[in-house]
Order: structure tokens, then C-alpha cells, then sequence
């Protein structure tokens, strides 16, 4: 694999958190057309909202909860089904996830630039 290909794929395959309530969370960085589809599902007023659009990032990066998949959300209702079903236990972990991730990559492509 290319560095390139390195970072994507570990971009792609996401991680595992667990919130503070036991959840297994399967979560994974958005990628450029995951966010055309959330702003498609958000409407352009509520992507101008930053703080919701936040939160709708959060929900749309999580691919299962215990094993059971989650569709991406593909409208306003179910984003906010998502943000209710993971409550501030699940929100938390899926930021501090992303945020390590996103930490990751970056020291990640630090290091292929060294070499």
C-alpha cells in the first residue's frame, strides 16, 4: 500500500468507542461525499448552523452501536433520532474518538513525510 492509501483505509475502517453507559460505538471519519450527503440530509439553513451541524456530524460518523448497523441519515428526523438514541454519553465518545482519530492521522502523515 501507498502512504496515501495507508491513511485512507485507516480513515475508512473507523474504530471502536465505548461511552460511559457500556455501548460498543463503531464510528468512522467522514469522508468528502459522507458530508455532501449530510448537508443534502441537514438543508441549507441548518448547515449554516454550526452548532447542529456539529452534532449531525457526530451522529452520521457512527456506523453501529452493539454490533447493530446505522444507516447514514438521510434526513433532519433522522439525525435528531440518532443525536436522542446516543444521548450525551454516546455524543462524548464519539467526539473524543473522532478528535483521536483526526490526532492519529496527523502524527500518521507527519511520519510518511520524514521518511
Amino acid at each position: 500500500m501507498t502512504p496515501t492509501q495507508v491513511v485512507v483505509h485507516a480513515a475508512e475502517s473507523g474504530r471502536e468507542v465505548i461511552d460511559s453507559d457500556g455501548r460498543r460505538i463503531h464510528i468512522k471519519r467522514l469522508l468528502a461525499l459522507d458530508k455532501l450527503r449530510l448537508f443534502k440530509a441537514v438543508g441549507s439553513s441548518l448547515a449554516q448552523n454550526e452548532p447542529y451541524l456539529g452534532m449531525a456530524v457526530l451522529a452520521s460518523s457512527v456506523t453501529s452501536i452493539d454490533g447493530v448497523p446505522i444507516p447514514p441519515p438521510v434526513n433532519e428526523t433522522h439525525i435528531e433520532g440518532m443525536v436522542s438514541r446516543l444521548g450525551d454519553a454516546g455524543l462524548s465518545a464519539v467526539a473524543t474518538g473522532l478528535a483521536e482519530m483526526a490526532s492519529c492521522d496527523a502524527a500518521r502523515s507527519r511520519e510518511l513525510a520524514g521518511n
